[in-house]
């Protein structure tokens, strides 16, 4: 077990941490990783495996001057809360190239992007369709106790790693995946664990990552192909079963390291048209190419950390509507259901449909308090039906 401590971090935006006692626990590339926080540090332990060299079981002061007994732990944090990036001069660059921004973000600071594993990102984003927080996180933690390694165990708590591709791959994880409470989303991750594993080449997805961002854990892709663009990684996402445009930029976001991705829902929508006057209407209907139009707005304003600017104005927002919402006496879960019909262009394979899709697109916000910090969630479901199209 070693204990260290990294700079004050607020926001935990995951579905896999769970709080034991006082700490929040996750297992993570092979270890069990416990977080606690004080005034000034993000404490964090790493324990490993029974069959793990005991002797990287020893403690350590910090996180600088650390010598050959470090496990990589260290580092690993360092990528996976992007501590690389300066929140205070981002802050102040999108301060001075947004007022609104300016105005708003003062009192969200500390709102970090977490630098995720893709696959796993992949995973959870396509399981929040038509979901909630808390069941979502059900179905991630049932997806890890029933196909990822056992790593140990926290207080009689088994700790599982997220399953790999190939671990879901048998021709019975559908059916079972619908008996654990999955729904339709069983087809959607047992088809994409299929494409992954057995029909893209080896690595596919750490190759669309942003070569410019340091993923949580170094992954060798042979041979090297070309650096991608975020516009072309999020194309190749949205070739997987279960993905649409949100999902593909919510995985670019979190689990490819493309800052610049702006997932569009549509509570983006309404702060787009509110606070910067995008569009000529007050409609709430949109369609792909309004999707990408409003993505593209902002990282216009934004620049390369479109994304986390996004982030902080999104929250700020939800917060704000909390507040409102506490003080007129409303409930917290749920407080920002609403309803809106998006056209969505769904070309899986290249033939065009003659039937218009219609989608009905809920989005639900759940504000939690999690170690002193706020932490705000979405979710967003669409219900897709089909309607007579005149030609």
């Amino acid at each position: 077990m070693v204990s260290k401590h990294l700079p004050r971090w607020q926001k935990l935006p995951s579905f896999r941490w769970r709080k034991i006692s006082d700490e929040w626990t996750c297992t993570l590339h092979g270890r069990i990783l416990s977080l606690k926080q004080d005034p000034s540090h993000l404490h964090y332990k790493v324990m490993w495996p029974d069959r793990h060299d005991s002797s990287k079981n020893s403690s350590h002061e910090g996180l600088d001057g650390l010598d050959g007994a470090d496990d990589g732990t260290a580092e690993l944090l360092r990528r996976y809360f992007s501590l690389h990036l300066n929140l205070g001069t981002l802050y102040r660059q999108w301060s001075e190239a947004d007022s609104n921004f300016q105005r708003k973000a003062p009192q969200f600071t500390g709102v970090r992007i977490l630098s995720q594993d893709a696959w796993e990102a992949l995973v959870c984003f396509i399981c929040s369709s038509n979901n909630n927080i808390s069941r979502i996180s059900q179905m991630v933690h049932k997806l890890c106790n029933h196909y990822g390694p056992l790593i140990g165990h926290v207080e009689d708590v088994p700790m599982h790693d997220f399953p790999t591709p190939k671990a879901l791959i048998g021709k019975g994880v559908e059916s079972h995946l619908r008996e654990l409470g999955f729904g339709y989303r069983a087809k959607y991750i047992a088809e994409t664990a299929r494409t992954i594993a057995l029909e893209k080449p080896a690595n596919w997805l750490d190759s669309l990552r942003n070569p410019r961002h340091s993923c949580p854990r170094d992954v060798q892709v042979d041979p090297v192909p070309p650096s991608p663009t975020y516009k072309e990684a999020h194309e190749a996402l949205l070739s997987l079963t279960g993905v649409g445009p949100k999902v593909a930029d919510c995985v670019c976001l979190m689990g490819l390291g493309w800052g610049q991705s702006v997932p569009v829902d549509t509570h983006v929508w309404q702060i787009a048209q509110r606070d910067y006057k995008f569009g000529k209407s007050k409609v709430k209907t949109f369609n792909k190419v309004m999707y990408d139009a409003v993505g593209d707005h902002f990282r216009e304003i934004w620049g390369d950390y479109a994304g986390w600017a996004h982030s902080v104005l999104f929250t700020a927002d939800l917060k704000d509507f909390a507040s409102r919402k506490e003080r007129q006496g409303g409930s917290l879960p749920g407080l920002a259901k609403e309803e809106a019909k998006e056209e969505e262009e769904i070309l899986r394979s290249g033939r065009k449909r003659r039937a218009k899709v219609e989608a009905v697109m809920k989005i639900d916000t759940k504000v939690e308090e999690i170690g002193g910090a706020t932490i705000i969630g979405t979710t967003t479901a669409y219900k897709r039906r089909r309607v007579r199209q005149r030609v």
